[in-house]
């Protein structure tokens, strides 16, 4: 029997604006509905057209917020700044199906390693998240985000796994401004071996990150262990002096 997998709301309002933008239906600088007229077509209420939005954001094709009505930027997604915060928003930017299990979510003391990222004093409560994500359905990645606990805690409103967190947070009014990152090798330890189904020692590639709101509040740090073959970084210097750092899937 094969089990039908319904997508969240969400997803289903930005897939199918995404598709609008492809087809040439929403031209670039042309505005989007309104979110009134969203929810009257979707049956909706705001919550789910809003994390929509903040998704097509991140993914790049729309621009807009604050006041400001969205439009679309581009004709198809690039490799925005988002895209490297949120994976389900990298992996349908390049025509892949992201997916997510929770494993963790809890409120807890910061150890010495998360007191230390987050520049708050060891034992401030922060909010832990662990999640096991798929891509195109196949285990892809383990990732473990650590949040300052008046970021975090939105996330216990939200179905984490519905699709991006980043995306969520954005919706709830969180700006962002730097990430910093860091890539390496890591051998799998017990909780990797078990979630992504290889032996312990097994050789992972990791992104790590830490990432600043527009005030310089360092708001998460995050731990992401790649299976091998899964995905590469590159690195692109530009004259001005800026560096992107690109993820890309390998076939």
């Amino acid at each position: 029997m094969v089990k039908r997998v319904v997508e969240a709301l969400h997803t289903q309002i930005a897939r199918d604006i995404r598709e609008r933008v492809r087809l040439g239906k929403l031209a670039v600088g042309a505005p989007l509905p309104t979110e009134a007229q969203l929810c009257g077509q979707w049956r909706s209420s705001r919550g789910p057209v809003r994390q929509a939005l903040a998704t097509l954001r991140a993914e790049g094709v729309i621009a807009g917020g604050a006041g400001k009505p969205p439009v679309v930027c581009a004709g198809s997604a690039g490799q925005p700044f988002d895209t490297l915060l949120s994976y389900s928003a990298w992996a349908h930017s390049i025509g892949r199906v992201p997916g997510q299990r929770t494993v963790e979510l809890t409120l807890r003391p910061a150890d010495v390693h998360a007191a230390s990222m987050l520049n708050v004093d060891e034992g401030t409560p922060v909010v832990h998240t662990v999640r096991l994500r798929f891509l195109d359905g196949g285990r892809a990645m383990l990732e473990r985000a650590t949040f300052v606990e008046h970021i975090g805690s939105l996330l216990f409103e939200m179905d984490c796994d519905s699709g991006s967190l980043w995306a969520y947070l954005q919706s709830r009014g969180v700006q962002l401004a730097t990430a910093a990152h860091v890539i390496d090798a890591v051998g799998a330890d017990a909780v990797d071996a078990r979630l992504l189904g290889v032996a312990e020692g097994s050789p992972l590639l990791r992104q790590q990150r830490s990432t600043r709101a527009v005030g310089g509040e360092v708001v998460e740090f995050n731990d992401d262990r790649y299976l091998p073959g899964i995905v590469s970084f590159t690195l692109e210097n530009n004259l001005d002096v800026r560096t992107t750092l690109v993820r890309n899937a390998r076939p």
